[in-house]
């Protein structure tokens, strides 16, 4: 049984999604994030045959819709985040996962796709059972998933600078010197600044994230127009 990884940050004010400052401020970001993260664990739940696992940096208590985000977390395992950059941080994930559930594979994504479907988690998951690694690169270059046969393999990813245009790009190259055979998942656009948002919410409009930028953009003109 895959286990299906959700890295997160605790949607605390001033320490996620700042990028959408302005036109956010730093509460209404933390309130688009939860929703983020509130339909990215309601399609995780969704797939079947899959083992969900959060790992997450911060307490979800001290953030926005944090009663709510501990609810949908019911059955779950919840992983601290261990490390200091992001690199460090995924790689330790995939080692605590490797250490948990011994002998599993392990599909990981974050909290900055919210359009996401249970059917495509559910191919991505299939995919790779016919590879050593699959990678779903992100509009901006870098990756939305990455799926490991092995998830000692991510120590791999220590070595890649994160946040980058070239991010995508030096993980596949990282994967290939391992000698993993990677096979591609579908480019999607993951949310950093305001743009996204606009673009993501309307490809997904049925959403709590859709629902929580549509409140947004109706205050910022009359009649929401931008």
């Amino acid at each position: 049984m895959t286990v299906l990884l959700v890295m997160a940050k605790a949607p605390v004010a001033g320490a996620v999604k700042t990028r959408l400052c302005p036109p956010a401020t730093l509460g209404q970001a933390a309130r688009i994030a939860a929703a983020a993260l509130r339909d990215t664990l309601d399609a995780v739940r969704a797939v079947p045959g899959v083992t969900p696992v959060l790992a997450v940096r911060g307490r979800l208590a001290d953030g926005a819709d944090g009663a709510g985000l501990t609810t949908a977390l019911a059955g779950w395992a919840v992983l601290p985040q261990r490390g200091g950059d992001l690199a460090d941080r995924l790689a330790n994930a995939h080692a605590d996962v490797a250490v948990a559930w011994p002998g599993r594979p392990v599909l990981q994504i974050g909290m900055d796709t919210p359009q996401l479907v249970p059917g495509l988690l559910l191919a991505a998951v299939r995919r790779l059972d016919l590879a050593d690694a699959v990678l779903g690169g992100a509009v901006d270059g870098g990756w939305w998933a990455l799926g490991l046969r092995d998830p000692r393999q991510g120590a791999a990813l220590r070595a890649v600078p994160m946040s980058t245009p070239e991010t995508g790009r030096r993980t596949w190259s990282a994967l290939d010197r391992r000698g993993l055979r990677t096979l591609p998942l579908p480019v999607l656009r993951d949310v950093d600044v305001w743009s996204d948002a606009l673009a993501v919410a309307a490809e997904a409009p049925e959403t709590r994230f859709a629902r929580e930028v549509a409140a947004l953009r109706s205050t910022l003109v009359p009649g929401g127009s931008r």
